[in-house]
């Protein structure tokens, strides 16, 4: 099982490290640097451009700057290897093969979703195969799970034109050939989902899908978290759904479906408890002017703790933004994000506790925005 996250081995680049081949040319550079599609399944695409995007890399602004290339807004972006959500694989013969990913998000210049595999070999060699959308569709936040001599490949972000909410995307890369194909699955998907985990069980006859986000499709609605686990059989690449959890889940939200500013708010929190009164009143100031009123950081600290009787409980690995408290034994958990705050009880609890903690939020959050706050079941 590998994690929807970037090659941690890429770390021992940088951009002092791995400069540019002195016979790398601006020329070269410009031929090289943006993405393309693969025409053959797949199709060789080293080159020294992006071999040394990949041992550096340094962002597609920093490697234009370095050129003085053309800027993204004019000539589109720019390809690299400073990524998010890409997997990464090691097999058993040492290599590690690192799969697509994305750069930046939907408002950057440089922002891509990117179909190409790349295999680092134990003796520094790089290789970078391309392949066609329709093979391979950009592909983001999934998981890579290595079956023998194959990888499967599970869920997508991807672009949102591309979604198909209801369906789980599922395509398998033959490691003999580096070929791609997509898997035909039956039964009961887990939908549209993305920033999962998964493994292989203990048999070796199926893979486990748990956590991550799911695209319903509803219009206006955020991404909803994943409460279930799944199976697919690898015989038959058969899913089977193994958990209904009919926990009660709500989104929680601006009124006007404005992003909510809680990160801002948080970073001002934090640069107060450092001591960097420069950067807080800058922020405060920016906060002020946007809200209407500054916010008393004094309250961030109680906005996800109910007003009875809870105990609080740890953080979750790597799940900055997810706050968790137990009511009367039950799980409360509030995931926050820049549109919804998710707010689920993982059980059963009294209607008048729910509502006390469901009312709660509502005032906190509309007291500390100015603004109002609602509630829309999930």
């Amino acid at each position: 099982m590998t994690a929807p996250d970037a090659d941690k081995s890429g770390e021992e680049f940088d951009e002092e490290e791995v400069p540019p081949d002195p016979s790398m040319t601006r020329e070269l550079f410009l031929q090289w640097r943006s993405p393309r599609l693969g025409s053959s399944n797949p199709e060789p695409m080293t080159n020294p451009v992006w071999e040394w995007l990949v041992r550096s890399r340094i962002n597609a602004y920093q490697a234009t700057e370095h050129f003085d290339g053309h800027s993204a807004w004019d000539a589109g972006p720019g390809w690299c290897f400073d990524r998010l959500g890409q997997s990464s694989t090691r097999l058993p013969d040492g290599r590690v093969v690192l799969i697509a990913g994305e750069h930046e998000d939907f408002y950057d210049s440089d922002f891509y979703i990117y179909n190409v595999v790349v295999v680092k070999h134990p003796d520094g060699q790089v290789e970078i195969f391309g392949y066609p959308r329709d093979v391979f569709p950009p592909t983001d936040f999934h998981s890579a799970t290595l079956v023998g001599n194959r990888i499967v490949i599970i869920g997508n972000l991807g672009y949102r034109e591309q979604r198909k909410p209801g369906t789980t995307p599922v395509l398998v890369l033959e490691l003999k050939t580096l070929a791609v194909s997509a898997a035909e699955t039956c039964g009961t998907p887990p939908g549209w989902i993305h920033d999962h985990v998964a493994r292989l069980s203990e048999d070796g006859m199926s893979i486990i899908v748990q956590r991550g986000l799911l695209d319903r499709g509803t219009p206006g609605e955020p991404l909803v978290e994943n409460i279930d686990d799944w199976k697919l059989h690898i015989a038959d690449l058969r899913w089977e759904r193994l958990t209904d959890r009919r926990w009660q889940r709500w989104n929680v939200l601006r009124s006007d479906q404005r992003q909510n500013h809680l990160w801002e708010i948080q970073q001002a929190v934090w640069d107060r408890s450092v001591g960097w009164q420069k950067e807080l009143e800058e922020k405060m100031e920016k906060l002020g002017k946007k809200l209407g009123i500054r916010p008393d950081l004094d309250q961030v600290a109680n906005l996800f703790r109910p007003p009875i009787p809870h105990e609080e409980m740890p953080e979750v690995q790597g799940g900055y933004r997810i706050f968790r408290s137990k009511v009367d034994g039950v799980v409360i958990r509030y995931v926050v994000d820049s549109h919804s705050i998710q707010l689920t009880v993982e059980g059963d609890l009294a209607q008048a506790t729910v509502e006390v903690i469901t009312s709660d939020l509502i005032s906190k959050l509309s007291v500390l925005e100015n603004t109002k706050f609602v509630l829309t079941q999930i």
